[in-house]
């Protein structure tokens, strides 16, 4: 089975496009080498995948016939990904904690003579 079709199979992608797009753009390894989207996959390969800043460790054990349910991807699959791999996305959602909402616009006069203030303070 190609590995986009595998990765889009055990649900790490919602379509075989974006997982297709990720292999091109060398965010997948097989065996520790970047691989073409055509690539075959066979049970005991070591598959490494970078998704959301989160690089995923995952061994192949058996070959799906078609997309499974998300109960039955451990079947398919053993995910090896560290557990600080995990945290790290946990920390990286609380630094993107703005002051501002998306969409308020451009700062304001008074936004920007606090940033200056406390840059200047420093």
């Amino acid at each position: 089975m190609r590995i986009d079709k595998y990765l889009w199979c055990v649900r790490y992608y919602k379509t075989r496009s974006i997982a297709t797009q990720a292999s091109k753009k060398g965010q997948i390894k097989v065996n520790g080498a970047v691989v073409k989207p055509s690539r075959e996959v066979y049970p005991t390969d070591k598959i490494e995948l970078r998704k959301d800043q989160i690089v995923y460790q995952l061994t192949v054990n058996d070959i799906p016939p078609n997309r499974v349910g998300a109960k039955l991807v451990d079947i398919y699959r053993i995910d090896t990904t560290p557990k600080e791999a995990y945290n790290a996305k946990e920390l990286l959602k609380y630094s993107k904690d703005y002051y501002r909402k998306r969409g308020m616009g451009r700062p304001t006069k008074k936004d920007r003579r606090d940033l200056n203030g406390f840059y200047e303070e420093e």
